[in-house]
């Protein structure tokens, strides 16, 4: 069978609700705006876990952190757990990736041939969390709220210095696949840093919301009292107490998130015209490793279960598949099911630990009937926290909180807890029964634990005496490029141009 080519295009900390059906009428994003016209687009997609590393690994595996051991920001990738990348490159696929995936451990490929960058995060287990020492905040890594005070105009920070190289390397790729020196199909994976915090923008994007009519929350900040228990972990967490956040602090951290969606956006219509100009197909897809508070209800960034946190953008534009909106809840860990759906390659071997479902049948008009699976268990946290999305509720459940149900139909900005609501008792039970089904509590706390315990002990150790990194090294044979005396002119200058000449 031929098997189609596949573009991947993923983002860091994209809030799914501005994605309503595409992007919100008000966005500046004309490329994401093209693309969505032509995809399935999926109103409300969940990340498998509200954290770059364990919602990447589940999004690439199709399982979720306590089947990956992901938990958190430095915890191993296996080598043994088969990604989308394996399985399409199983399959005879080239698989590439430029950008981040946040890769922890020696492995920095997973399935992947190439990899065109190396990651803007460390790749070592200096990051590691640890429940043993409940309301610790390791400074040097945890989040805290200077994103939100410091936000505002530059032309250049780490974060554009990493994604501009991403694009570019992107589009260089894409070119060197319309020469056709390798026959094979491609999945090719762009992972930008954009646009997540810090909330810093280039002019010319940050002047595209000069007069936006959304610089300010829908939910405004709550005392800290108000709320819920995992909430306040949260604010602790981002040693809130530090900083006194203005409406200019959040109208300026709000219009900086935005004008680099549109930055985002301008790289994505690059890829993708490359794409065009060279006369290549590909299924793309469009998504999300989680979402961001954006100072609703006075909390930012991640960590939570709340729609702003779990909620992303999902959009899969493939031949077969009609452009519409899908209102049911899917996942993150539907994409790599749905991936190898689209390309014929079966996972018939692995489906007894897999998570997510294909969306083919979904998007071709089938019901979906299995609810939608979280996870958190990584900073400010001290016990792992789980939730099902399940038609109009979602369900939250942790050891050392009370209970959390919500209406979305009804309250999607989750205001109104229904747990201890008796008109609410007999749904309550049942996605409890379906929660505590699916995951013990205790045993998945021990093993985050053990988890923690081990790389703490393993990080000091390496990091005493002679320091080898895990991080990847991009490194490139100058000897094989461009011209070179091994080669033939007349050969090269014919290989290397698209289209060729006579």
């Amino acid at each position: 069978m031929t098997r189609p080519n596949i573009l991947i295009l993923m983002v860091d900390q994209l809030n799914g609700t501005l994605f309503p059906d595409g992007p919100a009428d008000w966005l500046h994003a004309p490329a994401l705006k093209a693309l969505a016209e032509r995809s399935v687009r999926y109103r409300n997609a969940y990340t498998a876990s509200p954290l770059c590393a364990p919602g990447r690994a589940s999004f690439m595996t199709g399982q979720l952190p306590s089947r990956t051991g992901v938990y958190d920001n430095a915890a191993e990738f296996a080598s043994d757990i088969p990604t989308f990348a394996h399985h399409l490159r199983r399959a005879g696929y080239q698989t590439c990736l430029s950008g981040k995936m946040h890769f922890v451990g020696p492995d920095q490929l997973h399935g992947f041939e190439s990899r065109l960058t190396t990651d803007i995060y460390p790749a070592d287990f200096g990051w590691t969390p640890d429940y043993r020492k409940p309301g610790e905040r390791i400074d040097w890594w945890y989040h805290n709220m200077g994103s939100v005070t410091g936000a505002g105009v530059a032309e250049i920070t780490n974060q554009m210095e990493y994604d501009d190289e991403v694009a570019f390397n992107a589009v260089q790729k894409i070119y060197d696949l319309a020469r056709g020196a390798d026959t094979r199909p491609w999945c090719l994976t762009v992972s930008f840093t954009h646009p997540h915090d810090p909330y810093v923008a280039r002019r010319k994007f940050w002047d595209l919301y000069e007069d936006c009519e959304h610089l300010l929350p829908e939910v405004p900040a709550m005392p800290y009292e108000a709320h819920d228990a995992h909430s306040r972990r949260i604010f602790d967490a981002n040693d809130w107490r530090s900083y006194t956040i203005t409406e200019e602090h959040l109208r300026r951290a709000r219009r900086g998130y935005f004008a680099n969606i549109s930055y985002i956006d301008e790289k994505i219509s690059q890829i993708l015209e490359t794409l065009d100009a060279t006369r290549q197909e590909a299924i793309v897809v469009f998504v999300s490793d989680h979402g961001d508070m954006l100072g609703e209800r006075g909390l930012w960034y991640k960590m939570n279960f709340y729609d702003g946190s779990s909620r992303v953008p999902l959009m899969i534009a493939a031949s077969g598949l009609p452009p519409g909106r899908i209102d049911a809840p899917v996942s993150t860990l539907d994409v790599t099911p749905t991936l190898c759906d689209l390309a014929g390659v079966s996972l018939a071997e692995v489906l007894p630990w897999s998570d997510g479902e294909s969306l083919v049948p979904l998007a071709r008009g089938a019901e979906r009937t299995a609810p939608v699976l979280m996870e958190y268990a990584a900073e400010a946290s001290c016990a792992p926290l789980v939730s099902i999305r399940d038609g109009r509720w979602k369900y939250n459940r942790c050891a050392l909180d009370p209970d959390q149900l919500f209406d979305l139909a009804a309250d999607p900005n989750e205001l109104t807890n229904l747990a201890g609501d008796p008109a609410h008792a007999a749904t309550l039970a049942t996605l409890k029964a379906k929660s505590e089904a699916r995951w013990d509590l205790g045993r998945f706390d021990a093993e985050v634990r053990a988890s923690q315990a081990r790389r703490w002990v393993v990080y000091e150790a390496l990091r005493n005496g002679s320091y080898f990194p895990w991080d990847f090294q991009p490194l490139r044979d100058a000897s094989e490029r461009y011209m070179r005396n091994h080669m033939d002119l007349n050969v090269l200058e014919g290989s290397k141009r698209f289209p060729r000449g006579e």
